[in-house]
């Protein structure tokens, strides 16, 4: 019988009886892979023959069905491995059993040794289970051994914390985290890269206070230029030509570039930047496949004071022809962090300031809540002019370009100190210790990070998350240096071993633990959406396990069966940056419908089994944003034209364009808030795949288990709202009720009209826009209309399309 195992599974693989092996396989072979096994044979008999050591590499699993949800550290030995190892798995699967199998990692391949199988019933009602399960294997056949494992299930049901918020401001965040929970700090937020002086929020919706303009690349500016001792900057593209403070006349200003140098020539200042080395780009072919320009930034500080090192994924990895065409090298280092020390008052000491989020020190990002597509052209942006989704797009072609929608945070108080950990455990592993200030030297000039409960009412509680494995931090130094090498120190801290590699998924968890305890609403922000591929029907065999969409629906579900509202908004891009007809953008969107396909029938069933009339969208809905203007007197005319019937010249003609949602952010309940680097699909949550940073953060004296919460948090929803709504309604101070999504839902649907109709008269009168694609009331997913099967201005399908080509690890 299948089961709904939603919650919490802690599993502790011991060791194996009997187990005996020959030539690296059990006495019955896997015959159904015969050229694998093989392969294998013909490997060890050679090893044989040659006298040589026979390097046994035994590994297990668990499996909750199709999904490898744990593995453990490699053991050598050809009988009986003992791992002891534990694991504290989050799980929301429907399975039969909870699989666990043994394989030998060896150079042709993995070799199954055999499966075990224990029900799920045994486990579902929470009891322990401590037992010794046979093993078989592919046929089904004893191979006369047995494997230790101790097992026991918590179910969310049972979880004091279920849907009630963060309720106390005792709350010790997210446990078995890395970094645990800081105290007494304080969070600035950050929507895009500036706010124009036009952009006011009523402060009657905003808590009735002032709502005040946050511009995050002045601040930026202001906290590299007042820096005395280190200015530590990690980057996925750091372009050293943009300018961070741009006035309107477009007069020139003084570079990034620039800058970093002059800050790197005074005394005692170190400027340390670390900036993801793209293996497709070269010091002779510079504009590699992603153009993060990673070969003009190490050039540009050749020979000076500031110290940039590319780093590739892999810190042991080399650049050549073979490396460059590995899957696993495409992957990248994709935090952004700016770590600097500022002035504190009242002491001769310095502290320690720190920036993360989505937003990258590079060309395109500068942005405002007005998102122009042609107004900027000869002034903020003429120097700027970013449009990676029409090939040949140039200023001198016109616009329009494509607008940025970012979101970033500073953060202040002892969890800044977490986010230089990050930094200089990234640099020991890829560069060493040279250049960096010791704990000693800092310690000298900057205040240590104490934690104390403030008093102040606006004091934050804040903990900083990653997705990162070995491959870029160290493994076996003290624990703020690096990783634990020893499995149980490393699970007591959140890591876990995989294989040969110490993982931490933090970012991961700290979705699900917010989602978890959600009571009312959640909004997300996100450049990708798609995942828990473990649970789409019909099934795909790709890895994009996690498990953040299968939460939320399991979330709205249990909402629904208590007969309580709950709400969830998704902001997204309308498609993935890029061409939108190329092969990569439409698998995504491919993988991308089949995550809200699962999502919708989850929502879908719930209702009819509850004989509710009510939408799907009623609970769930997806949103994207957009702009199209009308052309304004002393505008940009460009000296050139687009090829003609091109998705460009399309675009020019309705003077339309995408606004592309970059920000990597949710809000749950006006209460927490995750702010950082991690996109919402496998690559991001995986903690093997790219490298993420984020935070997530509550402000302790704004919390109420009666009334809303209205601290920071409120203020910075309502102004997103603001920015992409155009308007702000007396609902939107309710999200969760059904009156706001359907106000939501109609004014995107209309938004959307505007901006996909032939002919206009007025700019649109809002961002927002419904993302395009219909929803049945039994979940299924289809374009709007035949009109609508493909996006404005191209000829790339809404629905996406399955690539044949392209490795999923890559678009998932």
């Amino acid at each position: 019988m299948r089961r709904l195992l939603h919650g919490v599974l802690t599993v502790t693989i011991e060791k194996t009886d009997k187990l005996h092996l020959r030539c690296g396989l059990p006495f019955r072979r896997d015959m159904d892979h015969p050229i694998r096994v093989w392969k294998t044979l013909l490997f060890r008999i050679k090893e044989y023959c040659l006298c040589m050591p026979m390097d046994y590499r035994l590994y297990a699993t668990v499996d909750l069905d199709q999904a490898r949800v744990a593995r453990t550290k490699i053991i050598h030995t050809p009988k009986n491995p003992t791992w002891y190892q534990s694991f504290n798995i989050y799980c929301a699967h429907e399975v039969s059993y909870i699989i666990f199998t043994i394989k030998d990692e060896n150079p042709v391949s993995a070799t199954l040794i055999g499966r075990a199988y224990l029900p799920v019933e045994e486990v579902y009602l929470g009891h322990p289970v401590m037992t010794y399960l046979k093993i078989v294997d592919e046929s089904g056949k004893p191979i006369r051994s047995n494997i230790y494992v101790q097992v026991h299930f918590f179910d969310v049901s049972r979880d004091q914390n279920w849907s009630r918020g963060i309720q106390t401001a005792h709350y010790g965040g997210v446990p078995r985290s890395y970094f645990r929970q800081r105290q007494g700090c304080r969070v600035t937020f950050y929507q895009d890269a500036h706010v124009s002086d036009m952009f006011n929020l009523d402060s009657r919706l905003a808590g009735r206070r002032t709502y005040d303009k946050q511009r995050c690349w002045e601040d930026i500016f202001d906290a590299i230029i007042n820096a005395k001792y280190l200015i530590y900057i990690v980057g996925w593209s750091i372009d050293t030509d943009i300018t961070l403070i741009r006035n309107l006349d477009g007069s020139p200003q003084l570079k990034l570039g620039e800058l970093l140098k002059k800050k790197a020539d005074e005394t005692n200042m170190r400027v340390l930047i670390l900036v993801w080395d793209d293996v497709t780009s070269t010091p002779y072919a510079k504009q590699g496949i992603m153009n993060t320009r990673d070969e003009d930034t190490f050039a540009y500080f050749q020979n000076t004071n500031v110290r940039c090192f590319k780093c590739p994924r892999k810190s042991d990895q080399q650049r050549s022809i073979i490396h460059c065409v590995k899957v696993d090298t495409v992957l990248t280092h994709h935090q952004k962090t700016i770590v600097v020390d500022y002035e504190s008052p009242g002491s001769h000491k310095r502290r320690v300031m720190s920036f993360l989020g989505g937003i990258d020190l590079c060309g395109g990002r500068y942005d405002t809540q007005e998102h122009s597509l042609f107004g900027t052209l000869q002034t903020v942006h003429k120097d700027d002019f970013y449009q990676p989704n029409f090939l040949g797009a140039s200023l001198q072609k016109g616009g329009p370009r494509e607008p940025w929608h970012d979101i970033h945070c500073r953060l202040e108080g002892p969890v800044a100190w977490d986010v230089l950990y990050n930094f200089e455990q990234r640099w020991m592993k890829q560069v060493g210790k040279q250049f960096l200030y010791t704990r000693d030297e800092l310690v000298q000039v900057i205040c240590k990070p104490t934690e104390v409960t403030m008093e102040d009412q606006e004091t934050w509680n804040v903990q900083i998350f990653r997705s990162i494995d070995g491959g870029s931090v160290n493994v076996g130094g003290e624990l703020g240096e690096g990783f634990p090498a020893d499995p149980q120190k490393s699970a007591q801290v959140g890591l876990f071993c995989d294989k040969d590699t110490i993982i931490d998924r933090s970012i991961q968890d700290g979705y699900i633990n917010a989602i978890r305890r959600a009571k009312n609403f959640i909004y997300i922000e996100n450049q990708y959406f798609l995942g828990s591929s473990y649970a789409w029907k019909p099934d795909e065999d790709i890895d994009a396990l996690h498990l953040i969409p299968k939460e939320l629906s399991l979330k709205i579900v249990s909402k629904i069966e208590a007969e309580e509202r709950f709400s969830v908004y998704v902001v997204i891009p309308m498609w993935p940056e890029g061409e939108p007809e190329s092969e990569a953008v439409q698998a995504i969107l491919y993988w991308q419908r089949r995550t809200m396909e699962m999502m919708y029938a989850d929502i879908a069933s719930a209702i009819q089994l509850k004989n509710l009339n009510a939408h799907p969208k009623d609970y769930l809905s997806f949103f994207c944003l957009g702009n199209r203007e009308r052309l304004k007197t002393e505008e940009y005319e460009p000296k050139e034209k687009p090829v003609r019937d091109s998705n460009y010249a399309r675009a020019q003609h309705n003077r339309r364009f995408m606004i592309y949602v970059h920000a990597k952010m949710m809000m749950v309940d006006d209460e927490c808030i995750i702010i950082g680097s991690a996109n919402i699909n496998q690559r991001s949550m995986d903690g093997g795949r790219d490298t993420e940073i984020a935070m997530g953060a509550y402000q302790p004296h704004h919390l109420s288990t009666t009334q809303p919460a209205k601290g920071e948090i409120f203020r910075f929803r309502m102004s997103l709202w603001y920015e992409h709504f155009h308007q702000i309604d007396t609902l939107f101070l309710h999200p969760e009720t059904l009156e706001c999504m359907q106000k939501a839902n109609t004014i995107a649907e209309y938004n959307w009209e505007v901006y996909s109709s032939k002919g206009f008269d007025q700019d649109l009168p809002g961002h927002i826009l419904q993302y395009p694609v219909s929803v049945s009331t039994e979940g299924h997913i289809g374009v709007l209309s035949d009109n609508h099967k493909f996006f404005p201005d191209t000829k790339a399908s809404v629905l996406g399309n399955k690539s044949d080509f392209l490795p999923p690890i890559l678009t998932t």
